[in-house]
């Protein structure tokens, strides 16, 4: 696993309780990386460390738009047939 070093008067000025700060800063980058087009869906939910569901929800109170590609849908209507 790798880590992104964040400095300490950085991390001590979230305005989150400190038992949450990690959570809120993976959730904030795999949101972020999405948006910028930087991860896919899978690889941003799996950063944020949420299921499915819980991602598409953040995205959605987020108002971040899906990217959905032709290759996607491919895959999730055969997916679907199966």
């Amino acid at each position: 696993m790798r880590t992104i070093d964040v400095p300490s008067d950085v991390y001590d000025s979230l305005r989150v309780p400190e038992d949450e700060r990690e959570d809120v800063l993976r959730r904030e980058l795999a949101v972020s990386l999405y948006r910028e087009e930087i991860l896919s869906f899978g690889k941003a939910r799996e950063l944020a460390g949420m299921s499915h569901r819980e991602f598409h929800r953040l995205l959605g109170d987020r108002a971040v738009e899906r990217h959905y590609t032709a290759e996607e849908l491919t895959e999730d209507l055969e997916y679907g047939r199966q």
